[in-house]
C-alpha cells in the first residue's frame, strides 16, 4: 500500500532535477510593503481590517517557496514593511541597498506610482498586490510593475457577464461619491456598452460623515433605503458602487422593488473567498488556515500568487536576478498556478495578471468568470478588462 506514495515522490523528485541546477544557494530578497492611510470605517464590525491582511499572503508564500527552493538551492527570504507615506522613499533605499529585489506593493495608485517612478532604471521587480485603477494598465501605465491585482475593468467585466447569462441586462446603478466609486461605476459603465446591458437609472448615495457603526440602527435604515429606491426605472437587478463601505450593505432586503443586490454588496466581484474550494483550492485554504489561525483574504491570496510568480520565475530560470525574473514573467513560456482552473500569465500590453474572477456572496461561490458563453480568439481569460486592441498603455 506504501509504493503509490514512494513512486509519487520520485516523480516530483525526478522533475525537480530536471529543472537547470543553481551553482551555489541563491538567496531571493522580497519586501512586502504596506502603505498606511486612514480609511473610513466600515459599516459592520465584521469588515474590521485585519492587521496583518496581505502579510498572511506573504508567509504562505515563502513557505510554499522555500519547499521547492530547498531542492534547487535557493532560499526565500520576506520582510513585510508597514511604512507611513512621508517614510516610503526613505524605506524603498534602504530595501535595495539592502539587496531586496523584489517589492510586493500594498498601496493606492499615487503610492504605487511614486514606488515604480523612484525605482525606474533600477534592478527592482515590482508587484501591484491591490490597486485595482485602470489607469494604471492604460494612460498612467509603467513598464516596470507587474499588475496582480485584478483591474476594476476585470471584476466588472465578470460580473456583467453572470448578469448577462442570467438575463438581468437592465440595471439601476446606485453608487458612492468617492473617487474610487466614481472610477468603479465608470468600469461598470464599460461593462454595460461592451456586453449588451442597459443602465436604465443611476443615483448617487452621499456619504453624510455621521459615525456609521452608531448610525446605523436598522429602524432607521429600514426606512431610509425603501424611500431612497423608491420610484426608479424598471430594472431587473440593483448594482452599488461602494469601495468605502458607506451604504452598500444596507441595501439587500431594503430596496423598494424585490430585486437581487450586486457590485460591492450582495453578490460581489472578487479574486478569492475563504469557503472557494475549486481546482484544488482547498490544500491552500488548509494550509493557511493552519498557520494563520485565521482566513485568507482576497489581498492574502493576491500578495501569495505575487511571490509564487516570482518563485516560478526563479525556478525556471535558476536566478535570483530581477531583471531576467521579470522578463521570463513576461515571456510567454511563463505561467503560475494558482488554483483558477488554469495556468496564468501577464498580457504584455500592459503587464496584468490573467486571471478568473470569483462571483460569490458572503457563504458561497456563485459563480466563476469568463463565463463559457464568452468567447475570445486567444483566450476566455481576456474578456475581462482591457484586450490589447483597447488598452492605451505605452511603455
Amino acid at each position: 500500500m506504501r509504493w503509490p506514495g514512494i513512486f509519487q515522490v520520485g516523480v516530483v523528485l525526478t522533475a525537480l532535477l530536471a529543472l537547470p541546477a543553481a551553482a551555489e544557494e541563491q538567496m531571493l530578497r522580497a519586501a512586502v510593503i504596506k502603505i498606511e492611510r486612514e480609511t473610513p470605517l466600515p459599516i459592520s464590525r465584521l469588515d474590521l481590517p485585519l492587521p496583518d491582511d496581505g502579510f498572511g499572503g506573504a508567509r504562505q508564500a515563502t513557505r510554499d517557496n522555500a519547499t521547492t527552493g530547498r531542492f534547487l538551492g535557493q532560499a526565500y527570504e520576506t520582510e513585510e514593511v508597514t511604512v507611513a507615506p512621508e517614510a516610503l522613499i526613505e524605506t524603498l533605499d534602504r530595501l535595495v541597498a539592502e539587496g531586496t529585489g523584489t517589492i510586493v506593493a500594498i498601496a493606492d495608485a499615487p503610492d504605487l506610482l511614486t514606488i515604480a517612478d523612484h525605482l525606474a532604471g533600477q534592478p527592482v521587480l515590482i508587484l501591484n498586490a491591490s490597486a485595482e485603477d485602470d489607469a494604471l494598465r492604460n494612460a498612467e501605465c509603467r513598464g516596470n510593475i507587474l499588475h496582480v491585482a485584478p483591474s476594476r475593468a476585470m471584476l466588472m467585466d465578470g460580473l456583467a457577464q453572470y448578469l448577462i447569462w442570467k438575463q438581468w441586462r437592465d440595471w439601476f446603478v446606485i453608487h458612492g461619491a468617492y473617487p474610487g466609486d466614481l472610477a468603479k461605476t465608470e468600469s461598470l459603465r464599460r461593462a454595460a456598452g461592451k456586453f449588451g446591458a442597459e443602465i436604465t437609472e443611476e443615483r448617487v448615495f452621499e456619504d453624510t460623515g455621521g459615525a456609521r457603526r452608531s448610525d446605523s440602527g436598522h429602524v432607521l435604515v429600514q426606512k431610509q433605503i425603501p424611500v431612497f429606491t423608491q420610484r426608479a426605472e424598471d430594472h431587473d437587478v440593483v448594482v452599488t458602487v461602494d469601495e468605502n463601505q458607506v451604504f452598500g450593505i444596507y441595501l439587500p432586503y431594503r430596496t423598494w422593488d424585490p430585486r437581487p443586490v450586486v457590485g460591492d454588496a450582495g453578490l460581489v466581484a472578487r479574486t478569492w473567498h475563504p469557503a472557494f474550494e475549486g481546482w484544488g483550492a482547498t490544500q491552500l485554504q488548509r494550509r493557511f488556515e493552519k498557520a494563520e489561525e485565521r482566513r485568507m483574504t482576497d489581498l492574502d491570496y493576491q500578495v501569495w500568487v505575487a511571490l509564487r510568480a516570482m518563485s516560478e520565475a526563479a525556478t525556471r530560470t535558476s536566478s535570483d536576478d530581477p531583471v531576467k525574473l521579470r522578463d521570463w514573467m513576461l515571456s510567454e513560456e511563463f505561467e503560475v498556478a494558482a488554483f483558477k482552473g488554469q495556468k496564468l500569465n501577464f498580457r504584455t500590453w500592459n503587464n496584468q495578471l490573467r486571471q478568473a474572477v470569483l462571483l460569490a456572496d458572503e457563504k458561497l461561490v456563485v459563480s466563476v468568470s469568463p463565463q463559457e458563453e464568452f468567447l475570445h480568439q486567444v483566450t476566455k481569460l481576456d474578456t475581462l478588462g482591457y484586450d490589447r486592441s483597447e488598452s492605451t498603455c505605452q511603455f
